[in-house]
């Protein structure tokens, strides 16, 4: 059964005809004109009234209306496709005060400076381009105290299962230990290829990723080190991937058999090598 329209503004297949807008694949642009989805993702985030919610890549605005709609206190829309202001301004007009749109790249934009200490959300349809690298930034920016409370976030369903994976899956890699570590994640469901325009060569999945209330002690850039080394070679022996670290010697002092591979390692694990190095 169709939802009812989320607000009074045209279908968004209109604005973006009337604007002569098309998606550009160099800014990684698969626009999202279903509302009854954009819905479904901005409800997935929970609660919004009270929060500051972030949105990267809002193209022509479908999920910023949906998460306006749903009661965000104050959205910042971060677009980097001057395309697409117009649009967003006629959207800010529609909710005085709530929007706040920011031209510029989001691998440069300093979302917890933006945040000015109040709750956070980021919730997005993230550019397959960046989401990944996006994603690593916003977990490592401040791992002690982030500034968001949760993230809900669309990649390509390979990116969240590898964000998801547990030890033993072939999916899991350097990316599972990190959110691992620092949070709690789990695929909320999958979004096929045809809900898109245009539609992309894959499915997509919208992940939320909330952090760990505690988490084990461990240094970031020796964690990072380890993984590397680890997951480098992951088909190798941990005594011969991890033997610029110290190979045998390392993982003696940790009480980890030589002949595991790095898959075969839970995050706990990754940590005791981390912390012994």
């Amino acid at each position: 059964m169709a939802l009812p329209p989320a607000d009074d503004l045209p279908p968004l297949r209109a604005v973006v005809e009337a604007h002569g807008l098309a998606p550009r694949k160099a800014l990684g642009q698969n626009f999202l004109f279903d509302l009854n989805l954009t819905a479904k993702i901005a409800r997935s985030a929970g609660p919004l009234d009270g929060f500051t919610v972030f949105e990267i890549g809002p193209g022509p605005g479908g999920l910023t209306r949906a998460l306006l709609a749903q009661g965000a206190e104050r959205v910042i829309a971060v677009e980097r496709d001057p395309r697409c202001l117009p649009i967003l301004s006629e959207i800010s007009a529609r909710y005085p005060g709530r929007l706040e749109v920011v031209e510029g790249d989001a691998l440069e934009t300093d979302l917890a400076a933006r945040a000015r200490g109040t709750p956070a959300k980021i919730v997005a349809n993230l550019p397959y381009n960046v989401g990944t690298q996006l994603l690593i930034n916003w977990l490592t920016a401040n791992p002690d105290a982030p500034f968001w409370t949760s993230m809900t976030l669309m990649f390509q369903k390979e990116v969240g299962q590898r964000i998801v994976a547990a030890p033993g899956s072939n999916h899991y890699g350097r990316l599972g230990v990190l959110a691992g570590w620092l949070t709690r994640s789990e695929i909320l469901f999958d979004v096929p290829p045809q809900a898109f325009t245009p539609p992309p060569k894959v499915t997509s999945s919208v992940v939320q990723l909330t952090p760990l209330a505690e988490r084990l002690a461990c240094d970031l850039d020796r964690l990072e080190r380890v993984t590397h080394a680890a997951f480098g070679q992951r088909r190798k022996m941990l005594r011969q991937s991890l033997k610029p670290l110290g190979g045998e010697a390392l993982l003696d002092r940790v009480g980890i058999d030589p002949t595991r591979r790095a898959e075969t390692l839970s995050v706990a694990e990754f940590c005791a090598l981390a912390q012994a190095l």
